[in-house]
């Protein structure tokens, strides 16, 4: 299936950044910069009367803006259009800020000193529908942790299994099982290797498989599936201490 043409809308209070985000895109092929916006307000009144021919697919969104912050826009643009994916960007890259970006529906987040094909490469990714929220919630166990802690109780999470139709999915076999619980405490890939005596090849075969069988984007999604269904134990690894925001 092809790419679909990136349309975004950048969202940052610094004409001069939205400015550079131009420049560094311009030869990326289909990537259309459709707007731009210097705060949350601007932003949804621009969507709400943008032409349907030029509404965005993908917002690039400051994580500190002016007056709405970026993660209340966020929810805001979740909450009433659906169909668009939010990459935040900050100026520096923290684990408790992706979180902050995940609870709010981010698709991704990353820091301002991102590479431009890089960040082309992940516009691409979430207009497609991936999500790619960054690497830190599945290489730091104590941001996993809290994160699968937090999302299990959320509404979108208990529709999800309804949502994709349960029953055309191939069981997963005992080691796709044993991986997801070592990924639900936190395992690095290495560490889950070196816990199961195979190669860290051979875990993102597994994990691969496991998310084409699942139809999920991404590990973390999995996990959460797995808890719903009973198919993995909630993590030891998640302390009471650890569900507080």
């Amino acid at each position: 299936m092809a790419n679909p043409t990136v349309k975004l809308l950048i969202v940052d209070d610094h004409p001069l950044f939205r400015q550079g985000v131009r420049w560094a895109l311009s030869n990326e092929p289909g990537i259309q910069i459709v707007g731009e916006a210097g705060n949350g307000e601007e932003a949804l009144q621009w969507l709400a009367k943008v032409d349907p021919s030029l509404e965005p697919n993908v917002m690039l969104v400051d994580l500190n803006l002016p007056g709405m912050s970026g993660l209340e826009l966020t929810r805001q643009v979740r909450r009433q259009y659906a169909s668009i994916a939010v990459v935040m960007l900050s100026m520096h890259e923290s684990d408790e800020a992706a979180f902050n970006a995940l609870r709010a529906g981010a698709a991704a987040y990353r820091s301002k000193d991102i590479k431009p094909a890089a960040l082309a490469d992940i516009l691409r990714r979430v207009a497609r529908g991936e999500y790619v929220i960054n690497d830190v919630l599945t290489e730091e166990p104590r941001v996993a942790s809290r994160i699968l802690s937090q999302f299990r109780s959320l509404p979108e999470v208990q529709m999800v299994a309804e949502d994709l139709g349960l029953q055309i999915f191939t069981p997963l076999s005992e080691r796709e099982i044993e991986v997801l619980e070592r990924i639900a405490a936190g395992s690095s890939n290495k560490e889950i290797a070196d816990a199961l005596g195979i190669s860290t090849q051979t875990v993102k075969n597994h994990i691969s498989s496991i998310l084409r069988k699942l139809s999920l984007n991404d590990r973390t999604q999995a996990v959460i599936f797995a808890l719903r269904r009973g198919w993995i134990d909630t993590p030891q690894t998640i302390q009471p201490g650890e569900l507080e925001a």
